[in-house]
């Protein structure tokens, strides 16, 4: 049997509370399971406080980050405000978390731009740190990165043994971390370049998604049933002009037409048309939970009703 859909929203700033509340509700209100943050320290809300005003206005609603880097926080620090998230929102948090990819973040700050594969070396250590402070008794660790002693995580999460855990990837590297340490994984396109750009997109070709699901198959083992396959849709039109939506945008990345039909992150069509792909897609690789962007919310909300659960 498949594993039933669920969706969620990725959203990233508001002029005030009343409009970032009245959207939380909104999407509480069509039935998405998630309302999510990325964590970039452009012009957007901090994800930690905005999810858990998030939860407090709703009572139904997953909050999380998607994706928090990890490079900003000390795990001790986001192991101890995600616990208390989790506890404040009667264990309605999820924890993305992610090795950090926007070269601009890095740039402005100061923050060390290491090589991929120390930035995701670090990023084990501290999953694997939030798992044990969120468990029970104290926790050392002498790793490469981080070095803790005789500490005892507190508060405890609600969910056990932690919340959720959500690691993207597009690399082989990435993708097989994420397969032995997530409960949900996400398939993302190739973000090594630090930005945006012709290689991120050719990596977003359904092909290349093809190749993706056996590196997470071999690295999960036997608890790859067990793990919830997510896509985040960035190229999502509701519209009766499938075809014409399609050319234009196509051209507009310099794809061939077939690649934005085939793709899985984008989403163009009649809600029917969208309610037939995303079933053929959960054929194909096993995407159960998509994401949309804030702008898609209502636009997007009868394929929502249509498809959860089932």
């Amino acid at each position: 049997m498949p594993r039933p859909f669920r969706f969620g929203v990725q959203a990233s700033s508001a002029t005030n509370r009343s409009e970032w509340v009245e959207l939380a509700r909104r999407v509480e209100a069509h039935g998405y399971a998630t309302l999510t943050l990325p964590d970039h320290l452009n012009e957007q809300l901090a994800p930690v406080p905005a999810v858990m005003a998030a939860a407090d206005a709703t009572t139904t609603l997953r909050v999380g980050g998607l994706v928090l880097d990890n490079d900003f926080k000390h795990p001790v620090v986001l192991a101890k405000e995600l616990a208390t998230i989790d506890l404040l929102s009667d264990g309605r948090l999820e924890i993305g978390i992610g090795a950090g990819w926007m070269r601009a973040d890095y740039d402005t700050t100061g923050i060390p731009y290491d090589l991929p594969g120390v930035r995701i070396d670090r990023m084990v250590e501290a999953v694997r740190l939030i798992k044990a402070l969120m468990g029970p008794g104290s926790v050392d660790m002498a790793g490469r990165h981080y070095q803790v002693k005789g500490l005892e995580g507190s508060p405890k999460p609600m969910q056990q043994p932690h919340p959720p855990i959500l690691i993207g990837g597009g690399g082989k590297r990435m993708l097989t971390v994420a397969a032995q340490e997530a409960d949900i994984v996400g398939i993302n396109g190739t973000l090594t370049a630090g930005a945006v750009g012709p290689e991120v997109l050719g990596s977003m070709r359904a092909e290349a998604v093809d190749e993706r699901i056996p590196w997470i198959r071999e690295a999960a083992g036997d608890r790859f049933d067990a793990i919830e396959l997510n896509v985040r849709a960035f190229f999502v039109s509701i519209t009766n002009d499938r075809d014409s939506t399609t050319d234009r945008l196509a051209t507009a990345l310099g794809l061939e037409r077939h690649d934005i039909l085939a793709t899985p992150f984008a989403l163009i069509g009649t809600p029917a048309q969208l309610i037939d792909d995303l079933q053929a897609r959960r054929e194909r690789w096993g995407f159960s939970y998509v994401i949309v962007g804030a702008e898609d919310t209502d636009a997007f909300a009868p394929v929502v009703a249509e498809l959860t659960g089932r």
